[in-house]
């Protein structure tokens, strides 16, 4: 009989509706029913394609005398970390505190009144490697509970004690300067893998933020270490099994730092920031490499995450049926040589293996191969090799595929957005473009209600119950914003201005912090405030970011003044862990730069004013905001008492309140939006 989570849209919590155990969601009615029977809560956090969340739950949730076990002294709540990022990040500091590291799954046991006393993340069947069995821990729990209730109480009020006492004070002690960012550039350079590329050693994370800064301060500066660093761990990740070679699209991680090996879910998140940073890796360099990638990458998030609705899935699952029925990691990825000869040939086979690394013994598990792009393999038949990979990709499609996500998660839409809508413009795919823009529909009428609130999360169609948080409003507002500037639509803007004013309403606190929750969302044992980078940008400084661009766009002081506040905290911790505010440093390196103001003026059908439109996009300006259409035109307040020259179409540049004379010469143009 399915429990209470048969009712749930999260596709994670519905893995789980047909175990034994009792699960409830988050909710108020779970933590009443703890206190009316007098039992503590199992909350156990995880996603969809966690391969060690599915262990647990195969182990343990589908086990008959376990879950027995827990419905008899617990009552179980199941989170979606990607749903609930405020329960997850509340409870991960609690994890990492106590224990000093923190994963999913996460399992902490609360009393009725939330408060955490008891942490771990994967607990197996039987003890092992250290760790106890997970009806040990469930035994020690509950009798700990029932015989030493005191002892339980002080140890949870300490700890939320504790959790209270971690305030940030890092808004509105001025904006980060010239030294700040040469001290992040020299940290990173301290971090870097001049071997493998990237930043420290294995499991090694693709450093997303970090990139765009560095190619942000490349831009600005002029700094040839940044830009080196960029793209040789660029090219790294593109060669390594970290890419799939196949079909486009970056794993999570690797395990390796070579890149070799990756953990093989595929995230919308990972694979929208790198998509973005490979484009702007061409802007600067003309990389066939960066450009094959940002497009490859994008067609894999179009053909494999996008849904019927026009948004974008969450992830695929590293896991997948290797065709004997055992589920199992990388099964649909991964070949052996004997793979390979049964779809190509025998020769084709040898070339093949050759060009991408597949051994005998294998670089992955039982004698399989991770497909990569060895620098050993020699100069290849490009030919021959479009066909190898037509034909793998094509097997490849017959293997059972990996489960996907299909929830829609609105702050990782707005990243998918942004990617597609910059390399659409970029690389001459219009039709990217256009994906962009039926995503930003897709929010706005399903997400978006009718007081510009955000809604999480949404699933065919229909908005989920969970609010928006700070990472939400400000990386669809990014996300709108980069489509403005690419469509010329001035209602993109207007979006992005709702939800900025969400954000300085709701979730700005004393001194220009940020809060990664609104004033008025349901109060946890501590309210969420995180400004560093995980997976993906903070909230907080994606924030930053956001309210910079919408202030060059209009001229809002209110907006500018927010932004500067928010980068108080690059101020103080870009210098110290650069790895883990990337994203702060490129906001502030969009703020020394001005960013500019670009306004472009002309006829949409007139070649000039493409001409100019199309080099203002490909300038790599830090944070430059772009503004195309008529003149006087009403879409956009750049394009306010701006007059074509001579008739002809016309740019106009301006940053920290000087403006340069127009002009109607691209190369001209290019110049000025140079260093």
């Amino acid at each position: 009989m399915p429990n209470r989570l048969a009712h749930e849209t999260s596709p994670y919590l519905l893995q789980h509706a047909d175990n034994p155990v009792d699960w409830w969601p988050w909710s108020a009615e779970a933590f009443e029913e703890a206190r009316r029977r007098d039992v503590p809560v199992l909350l156990s956090v995880g996603y969809s394609s966690c391969h060690w969340c599915h262990v647990m739950a195969h182990e343990s949730f589908e086990d008959e005398s376990t879950a027995a076990l827990v419905n008899e002294h617990f009552v179980a709540v199941k989170v979606d970390r990607e749903e609930r990022p405020d329960v997850d990040a509340v409870y991960m500091e609690a994890v990492q505190a106590a224990t000093g590291q923190g994963g999913w799954p996460m399992t902490v046991f609360l009393t009725p009144d939330a408060e955490p006393f008891y942490f771990g993340t994967y607990f197996p069947p039987e003890a092992r490697h250290g760790m106890p069995s997970f009806s040990d821990v469930l035994d020690g729990v509950s009798r700990a509970w029932t015989e030493r209730r005191d002892e339980v109480g002080e140890v949870a009020g300490k700890i939320v004690k504790d959790l209270s006492a971690r305030s940030l004070a890092y808004g509105g002690d001025g904006v980060p300067g010239e030294s700040e960012l040469s001290q992040a550039l020299l940290g990173l350079t301290r971090d870097y893998d001049a071997t493998d590329g990237g930043f420290g050693g294995a499991p090694k994370f693709p450093p997303s933020m970090a990139l765009e800064f560095l190619l942000r301060h490349h831009a600005r500066t002029g700094a040839e270490g940044a830009l080196q660093m960029a793209a040789d761990t660029c090219e790294a990740m593109a060669r390594g099994g970290i890419y799939d070679q196949l079909g486009g699209g970056f794993a999570r991680y690797a395990v390796d730092r070579a890149w070799v090996v990756p953990h093989f879910e595929k995230m919308l998140y990972d694979n929208a920031l790198l998509c973005r940073v490979y484009a702007h890796l061409w802007r600067a360099t003309g990389s066939d490499l960066a450009r094959r990638v940002a497009l490859e990458t994008a067609d894999f998030m179009v053909r494999e995450l996008r849904t019927p609705e026009g948004g974008f899935a969450s992830a695929l699952d590293a896991d997948s049926d290797d065709g004997s029925g055992r589920h199992v990691e990388g099964a649909y990825y991964v070949w052996t040589p004997g793979q390979l000869a049964a779809v190509l040939g025998e020769d084709d086979a040898r070339y093949a293996a050759r060009y991408f690394g597949v051994t005998e013994e294998g670089t992955f598990e039982e004698g399989s191969s991770v497909l990569q792009l060895p620098q050993d393999a020699g100069v290849a038949d490009a030919e021959r090799i479009v066909s190898i990979r037509r034909r793998l990709l094509a097997a490849r499609e017959e293997r059972p595929r990996p489960g996907r996500d299909d929830k829609i998660v609105a702050a990782w839409n707005g990243l998918a957005i942004a990617a597609l809508a910059e390399t659409g413009a970029l690389l001459d795919r219009p039709d990217l473009v256009d994906r962009a823009t039926e995503a930003a529909d897709l929010l706005v009428r399903i997400h978006l209600d009718d007081s510009a609130r955000l809604a999480r999360t949404s699933k065919d169609g229909h908005a989920g119950t969970n609010a928006g948080v700070l990472e939400d409003y400000a990386d669809v507002a990014e996300g709108l914003l980069a489509l403005a500037s690419v469509t010329g639509e001035g209602v993109w803007l207007e979006f992005a201005g709702f939800l900025l004013d969400i954000v300085l309403d709701q979730f700005t606190a004393e001194g220009g912090a940020l809060y990664d929750t609104a004033h008025d969302a349901e109060p946890l044992i501590r309210r969420p405030q995180d400004p560093t980078d995980n997976a993906t940008p903070s909230g907080w400084t994606a924030a930053a970011g956001a309210l910079l661009s919408y202030a060059a766009h209009t001229g809002s002081e209110a907006h500018r003044n927010a932004a500067e506040a928010a980068l108080g905290v690059v101020k103080a911790l870009g210098p110290r862990a650069p790895r883990f505010i990337g994203w702060g440093l490129a906001v502030a390196e969009a703020l020394l730069d001005g960013p500019r103001e670009i306004a472009v003026v002309g006829a949409p059908d007139d070649e000039g004013f493409r001409s100019l439109r199309r080099t203002a996009l490909r300038a790599g300006s830090p944070g430059a905001v772009l503004a195309a259409g008529l003149p006087d035109g009403e879409e956009f307040p750049l394009l306010r008492d701006r007059p074509l020259v001579d008739g002809m179409a016309t740019a106009y540049v301006c940053r920290h309140f000087v403006c340069d004379a127009p002009t109607t010469d691209p190369e001209l143009l290019a110049r000025k939006l140079g260093r």
